[in-house]
């Protein structure tokens, strides 16, 4: 029987470094300067985990984190988010 590993984390889109600024610049040459939080920033890590065999399942945008490691749920007023809930699995090997 065919059976599966999981893992989930959380992915945080900043487009604040050199590379990932490149990056983007390169699939969208228009763009001078790409929007710091916009989500296409997680493309080169959601590839880097693609490479180790891991498939996305669900990606979930959240408000915050708390310290112990819990997810805010924000009430009644919008807010805005760079940070994802990220659920990942691949084949287990053996």
């Amino acid at each position: 029987m065919e059976q599966f590993e999981y893992f989930t984390t959380f992915l945080t889109a900043e487009a604040k470094t050199q590379d990932i600024k490149d990056w983007l610049k390169s699939r969208n040459p228009k763009v001078k300067n790409p929007p710091v939080f916009t989500p296409e920033a997680l493309i080169p890590e959601l590839n880097s985990y693609g490479a180790q065999g891991w498939e996305i399942v669900s990606m979930t945008p959240v408000a915050g984190i708390g310290k112990k490691g819990d997810v805010h749920f924000p009430g009644g007023e919008p807010r805005w988010s760079n940070v994802y809930f990220c659920v990942f699995k691949r084949r287990k090997l053996g």
